[in-house]
């Protein structure tokens, strides 16, 4: 397996587990991944949100652990990564306002390169206008977006544990999906992993 060079789009209040344990999977197997957010440099943080479910009708938040940025954000050439990894969380609702944001992602779309995205990673998908025709899934509460920017929204399992593939874009609807995600976006990457 040829090492990737991989490039992660994070920002203040990223999903902890979602930022985090993709990192650490993609790091573990001998690829590099470059954190980046607007507006930071290397060896500034992000803080990250843990979502989870107490009883209410929707999920609450507390502060999760920082996060680090490794790269600036103003130097990145979309050109020099092989993947694009988006996080979920709250990040994607401002990050997706940034317009060099949204070209990075069009310049993975439109190069045809490995795009993992999960939970509300795809609101960055949909505000790129790249999922016209896209097999896709991710948090239930994105699909109406996703649904209007043209992707086919496929079902999120009862345990939000499942992952889809179509082409080069691997989505997921929440964290418990990470073993599927994971293992799809290594599938996609080119990466053997035995099992």
């Amino acid at each position: 397996m040829a090492a990737k060079k991989i490039l992660m789009l994070v920002g203040d209040f990223v999903e902890d587990y979602e930022a985090m344990v993709p990192y650490q999977i993609l790091t573990m197997v001998g690829h590099t991944v470059h954190t980046v957010c607007p507006d930071k440099k290397p060896g500034d943080t992000v803080k990250t949100a843990v979502h989870d479910f107490v009883g209410d009708q929707t999920y609450v938040e507390l502060q999760g652990h920082n996060f680090n940025i490794n790269t600036d954000f103003n130097n990145v050439d979309p050109a020099e990564y092989d993947a694009l990894v988006i996080p979920g969380g709250r990040a994607p609702e401002y990050l997706r306002l940034n317009e060099k944001v949204l070209e990075i992602t069009r310049h993975f779309s439109n190069s045809n390169k490995p795009i993992a995205a999960i939970c509300h990673g795809p609101q960055i998908l949909a505000a790129a206008g790249v999922l016209e025709g896209k097999n896709m899934i991710s948090y239930p509460a994105c699909a109406p977006e996703c649904k209007i920017a043209g992707a086919n929204f496929g079902e999120v399992s009862k345990g939000a544990d499942n992952a889809l593939t179509d082409g080069n874009l691997v989505t997921a609807p929440a964290w418990p999906a990470h073993p599927e995600w994971m293992r799809q976006f290594l599938q996609v990457l080119g990466s053997k992993i035995e099992a």
